[in-house]
């Protein structure tokens, strides 16, 4: 009786207690005094990684300037675009900003000293003025800041500025050139421009043969047209030479430019190939000798010579005598042949010894050397 009894009280308080939700907790041990009732929690952090643009403005070069503006008909500056097209007759006024500016500027200004041409630098800016243009200034007008330190300057590569100007004028579709025959040379190593520029952007130029008379394709490969340049031949070869001109039709009108003879240089670019003969080597007193120093090399490339010898410390007098001319070696190709030829009367025992030529061009230079003996 009393088993039943108390069953029937433990049933009671389990039901008591899933009523008010207050079942307590399988597996769970008692917390001890004092103890954090709050549950930690254990969250993810991602590394934080420093924004695409943030790295590449890190890494980018400096940001360049544009530092020309041009003066308009209405007396106001703006920024000029990469061409500009401007009537021949007209003042050209450019400025860029800094206190020390140099300036580049179509080669023909320079090479007769053109007083229509002045550059002024103001504390602020340089100015360049061009009077009475013509169609003869056509071409690349640029400025740059200067960076100096002391009396030695630098071009500053991020503030810079630069147009090409077309200046057009009746009658003259190509840039005028000095002379109705010009000679462009061809080496196998660089690129050849045949010059013709045009004074008119829109103008379609074209590139014909004299004979057999032929229109030439610049097809992007072997031959391309710049305006800026003209007709460039990437890789000249002998197949290329020959007498050339230039065609050009804009505005239903149409000029044909001077002739250019193209000739085939078969001496590849580099210091002199030089040799030294003598034209004894073993004299007796009282002898003349001469001794020859000779270069074969590219037709447009000149070249300098220098001499020593055994008496120029007694400064023996000799005939020194300096000479050049194109030559053709066959198929076309065409040789710059230069010498010099220095000469001694009377040989005497301080003459005998080293004949030393020194050949020098852009690229470098060659020396060589010949011995001659008192016998």
């Amino acid at each position: 009786m009393k088993v039943w009894l108390l069953l029937g009280l433990l049933l009671v308080h389990e039901a008591l207690e899933d009523v008010t939700g207050q079942h307590p907790p399988k597996n769970k041990r008692a917390k001890e005094p004092g103890e954090n009732r709050i549950k930690p929690i254990t969250k993810k952090v991602k590394p934080k990684i420093p924004k695409t643009k943030d790295r590449d403005s890190a890494e980018s070069p400096p940001k360049r300037q544009s530092i020309m503006m041009q003066m308009t008909d209405q007396g106001r500056f703006q920024k000029p675009s990469a061409t500009l097209s401007l009537p021949a007759g007209q003042t050209l006024e450019l400025r860029c900003k800094g206190s020390k500016i140099g300036w580049s500027y179509p080669a023909y200004l320079d090479t007769f000293k053109d007083s229509r041409l002045s550059v002024k630098q103001n504390e602020r800016y340089s100015q360049l003025t061009l009077l009475n243009s013509s169609a003869a200034d056509t071409g690349e007008f640029s400025c740059w800041s200067q960076l100096c330190t002391g009396y030695l300057c630098r071009k500053d590569e991020t503030r810079t500025g630069s147009t090409y100007i077309f200046f057009t004028e009746k009658g003259e579709l190509f840039v005028p050139s000095p002379s109705y025959f010009d000679v462009v040379y061809l080496n196998p190593d660089r690129q050849a421009v045949v010059p013709c520029r045009v004074t008119v952007l829109s103008a379609k130029v074209t590139l014909h043969r004299e004979f057999p008379a032929k229109e030439i394709p610049a097809n992007g490969t072997d031959i391309v047209y710049d305006m800026k340049r003209g007709f460039v031949y990437l890789q000249p070869h002998s197949d290329h030479q020959g007498v050339v001109y230039c065609k050009a039709e804009a505005g239903g009108k149409s000029q044909i430019s001077v002739k250019y003879q193209l000739l085939y240089a078969e001496v590849p670019s580099g210091p002199p190939s030089t040799t030294i003969l003598a034209s004894s080597n073993r004299v007796k007193s009282g002898d003349d000798i001469s001794v020859l120093c000779t270069v074969l090399g590219e037709p447009d490339v000149e070249v300098e010579f220098r001499w020593i010898y055994p008496g120029q410390k007694d400064e023996r007098p000799v005939t020194i005598q300096d000479t050049w001319r194109l030559i053709h070696r066959g198929l076309g190709h065409t040789t710059r042949l230069s010498q010099s030829v220095m000469a001694l009367e009377d040989f005497e025992t301080i003459d005998a010894g080293y004949y030393i030529c020194t050949a020098q061009n852009l690229r470098g230079q060659t020396t060589v050397a010949t011995t001659v003996e008192f016998s």
